[in-house]
């Protein structure tokens, strides 16, 4: 899609308030480099989005809702057919896919594995701050940024961080949007016109929040200044897929392809010093429901992209899809600790030593090992 008149004053607006940011020296090598996190709220099918196309349970668990026309990334995984951009990157290793991962918290609500997730505790409740707020403050001179109208958990704590989100048009009422939203999201020939309508806006339907690849677009031009943010956070809903997941995921995981092709656009050249990672807070059930859909899960899966990404390859431990190898006969079983991606991404990319990322950032994680291998050398 291309970027309304709208759409580019927004991202204007968010290139000037640069000004507003501190200034300091342009830095060099490690002190350069940028880290994108990106939250897909609701719950990624992570089975939908990197296709286990040889595992020889997949078929009759999905039935009608296999993805028939996988992108090969290897012999056993393809991809989904609207990840066109994501599959470009991946043929230029710039682009991974970590499977099978999960935050500690092993449960099913949405909640409780957000906060999980954000916080970068064992503990659910938040108490402790945001992780990435952690990683912010444990570098020199570094400033954090996340796209969205409040400060997000993962970004609360006492580094420097601010927000900033798309201006709202006169003509629309965030709380209408809201009730709306309720009403046409279980209806499948509502649900996709009244997502197009609200995209006309530039927002998600939740209010004054922008949608993923302007929201993405934006992070991009505050991160892409010698003195801008280092560090940025994006968020998106909509992941929760109980019903009528084939249409739903392909409209969204299309979003997530275009906003990553236009933070690759936005960013120029600190592209090649930068790691983008999609995090989701679990996955859903490995057999479809009764509506099309699937429920609340566990394992699910991380995306790596960015020029520093030793892309190109299926990362992460699979368990498998059998009925003794999934998770309490229903999901996928996480094999990983997401911090441990976290972990590998941030200690190898920003310089965070190890033991402050066992101590401090992601406290009392020290037998969690962070995974090796995911950045260039």
């Amino acid at each position: 899609m291309s970027i309304t008149r709208r759409h580019f004053l927004a991202a204007g607006a968010a290139a000037t308030t640069l000004s507003l940011w501190p200034r300091f020296a342009q830095a060099s090598g490690r002190d350069d480099t940028r880290l994108l996190v990106v939250l897909l709220r609701g719950g990624l099918d992570g089975l939908h989005a990197v296709v286990p196309t040889g595992d020889p349970q997949h078929a009759a668990l999905r039935g009608r809702l296999a993805v028939a026309d996988a992108r090969r990334l290897d012999a056993d995984f393809g991809l989904h057919p609207a990840l066109a951009f994501s599959h470009e990157l991946y043929a230029r290793r710039e682009w991974m896919p970590v499977l099978a991962v999960a935050p500690p918290y092993r449960q099913r609500s949405h909640f409780e594995a957000q906060d999980n997730l954000e916080s970068g505790t064992a503990a659910t409740g938040g108490a402790s701050g945001g992780w990435l707020n952690r990683c912010v403050a444990a570098l020199p001179s570094s400033r954090a940024l996340s796209v969205s109208t409040v400060m997000p958990l993962i970004l609360r704590g006492p580094a420097e961080a601010t927000t900033w989100s798309p201006p709202l048009p006169d003509d629309v009422n965030p709380i209408l949007l809201q009730r709306l939203q309720t009403l046409y999201a279980a209806d499948p020939q509502l649900a996709h016109p009244f997502e197009q309508a609200v995209a006309a806006q530039g927002m998600q339907a939740g209010g004054n929040v922008a949608r993923l690849p302007q929201a993405m677009a934006a992070a991009a031009r505050f991160m892409a200044a010698n003195d801008g943010p280092r560090v940025g956070f994006v968020e998106n809903t909509g992941w929760d897929t109980h019903a009528q997941q084939g249409p739903v995921l392909a409209r969204k995981l299309a979003e997530l392809d275009q906003g990553l092709r236009q933070f690759h656009d936005g960013i120029g050249e600190a592209w090649s010093r930068t790691v983008v990672v999609v995090t989701t807070e679990f996955g859903r059930t490995a057999a479809v429901n009764g509506t099309g859909g699937t429920d609340h899960g566990t394992g699910t899966l991380a995306m790596l992209a960015g020029g520093a990404v030793a892309g190109g390859r299926v990362a992460g431990d699979w368990p498998g899809l059998s009925p003794s190898q999934l998770n309490e006969g229903r999901d996928l079983r996480a094999t990983a600790d997401l911090r441990s991606v976290f972990k590998g991404v941030v200690g190898d990319h920003l310089g965070i030593a190890r033991t402050t990322l066992d101590a401090r950032v992601f406290p009392d994680s020290g037998g969690t090992t962070a995974m090796k291998d995911l950045l260039r050398g």
